[in-house]
């Protein structure tokens, strides 16, 4: 096989297979590496729902509405050319995804949001994984026949160890392959391989010294090595410290059927969250990810519990738009604590009662007077109207906070290409979706989107490599 690219993209999800396509389209050689062996290897693409959005919103969205959502829900922390090139090139990427054989299919969100794009056939309502012949497996199936078909490459058992530089310029990869040291040269090079969820070191090192106590999320490849190879290159990286998440119950880092799904944010989004002190430790009203984060953050990320009502649980599968937690949660192995007064509950799960008793009067309090300013821990109602806590008999549900995808990486321009600690163009080294940075995080730790990034940065690093941008 070939050891000389036009294009050689580090990672075979969508992040690596879409830049690869689009360059072999344009009439580049194209590969991709992938380190696992498996024909279909486990990875946080084909774990993915498949939801392409711009932070929250509907992908098709006007332009100028994407954009002000990047750098607002970024807290002004994306780069304004970066956010530019997402919100004017999604609708183009959809298109060029779709002509490659995407199918995007009808789910309670696509239904909800006008311009919302879900990849079909969507994940079943189960517990677990179920990822196999679902909309994004079946895509990754097709992206690769798509490339071989135009002469390009996806070269398995390839683990890339370190880029190859001469004179300031990334000229290819070394890798291991078949138990040998090869050299990949290209003319450029795009990291593509998952952020750094599935390396416990680079999560205790940007997100929580308590690394081995938060659940990962994604598929083994998401090891960060991209980042490190990258930065030991001399592009700059930052951006670090937030991440995109869900709130799963406490099990589900030993009980493998309670992640992805079910998870907890909806009723998270109308209830409580309570620290061991049976207080309330963040805005729950800024919805799933920014709790996700708090929660990593406490001094330990297992000692949070969500404190909901009978009427919440009940009404829970009517509000989620994902696999509903009752009963699948329960029939998963997530247990719930349950107690006909709030004193009891407390007793049953450790908190004080006193405590958690005052908690859930504010809270009704605040809910009956409409007026969620004056609690310890002001709320936001502008997404998610909490419920009252009042109909027994009341649960309590221990938490763990998932990682999916982290923020932060390589950072790069307009066009995905790598830049150096001055500003100035790293030559021939490019990266795209999760391993970024420049979009996301902030207070409210923004998302973008995993599957649009890949898509969007994707497209656009190709078209830039092959000069038709």
């Amino acid at each position: 096989m070939s050891t000389q690219f036009d294009v050689v993209a580090i990672g075979g999800g969508f992040s690596g297979l879409v830049p690869a396509c689009r360059a072999a389209d344009l009439g580049l050689t194209a590969a991709v590496l992938e380190a696992r062996a498996e024909t279909l290897y486990p990875c946080s693409s084909r774990y993915s729902t498949g939801v392409a959005h711009v932070m929250s919103l509907p992908i098709l969205s006007e332009p100028d509405r994407l954009y002000r959502a990047i750098m607002e829900g970024s807290g002004s922390n994306a780069r304004p050319a970066l956010a530019r090139a997402i919100a004017d090139n999604a609708k183009r990427a959809i298109d060029w995804i779709s002509q490659q054989g995407a199918l995007f299919g009808s789910t309670a969100m696509a239904r909800e949001r006008a311009g919302a794009r879900v990849l079909a056939p969507n994940r079943r309502s189960v517990a677990g994984l179920d990822w196999e012949r679902r909309g994004p497996d079946l895509l990754m199936r097709r992206l690769e026949e798509n490339l071989t078909q135009r002469g390009g490459a996806l070269m398995r058992d390839t683990k890339v160890v370190a880029l190859a530089i001469e004179d300031g310029a990334c000229v290819g990869v070394e890798a291991m392959r078949d138990g040998a040291r090869v050299r990949i040269s290209a003319k450029a090079v795009v990291v593509a391989d998952g952020g750094f969820a599935a390396n416990r070191d680079m999560i205790a090192k940007y997100i929580t010294p308590r690394s081995d106590r938060v659940l990962c999320r994604v598929g083994p490849g998401a090891q960060g090595d991209g980042i490190r190879m990258a930065e030991a290159a001399g592009a700059a990286v930052g951006g670090f410290g937030e991440f995109y998440g869900h709130i799963h119950h406490r099990n589900a880092m030993t009980n493998t059927q309670l992640w992805p799904y079910p998870h907890l944010d909806a009723a998270a989004e109308v209830a409580l969250l309570i620290d061991p002190d049976g207080r309330r430790f963040t805005d729950e009203g800024l919805g799933a990810v920014p709790m996700a984060n708090a929660i990593a953050r406490l001094s330990d990320p297992l000692s949070a519990f969500l404190i909901i009502d009978d009427a919440i649980w009940k009404t829970e599968p009517a509000f989620t738009t994902t696999v509903p937690a009752n009963p699948i949660m329960l029939e998963a192995g997530g247990e719930l604590a349950s107690a006909p007064d709030i004193e009891s509950l407390a007793a049953r799960v450790g908190l004080p009662a006193d405590a958690l008793a005052w908690t859930v009067d504010e809270h009704n309090h605040a809910v009956d007077t409409n007026d969620f300013a004056r609690p310890a821990v002001p709320r936001t109602t502008t997404k998610h109207k909490p419920m009252p806590i009042r109909t027994p008999p009341f649960h309590a549900v221990p938490l763990c906070a998932g990682i999916t995808g982290t923020m932060g990486g390589v950072v790069i321009d307009e066009h995905a290409q790598a830049l150096r600690p001055d500003g100035s163009v790293f030559p021939g080294l490019y990266a795209v979706g999760t391993p970024v940075a420049g979009l996301e995080g902030g207070p409210r730790a923004g998302y973008v989107g995993g599957v649009s990034k890949a898509f969007i940065l994707g497209m656009l690093a190709a078209e830039h490599m092959a000069g038709t941008h």
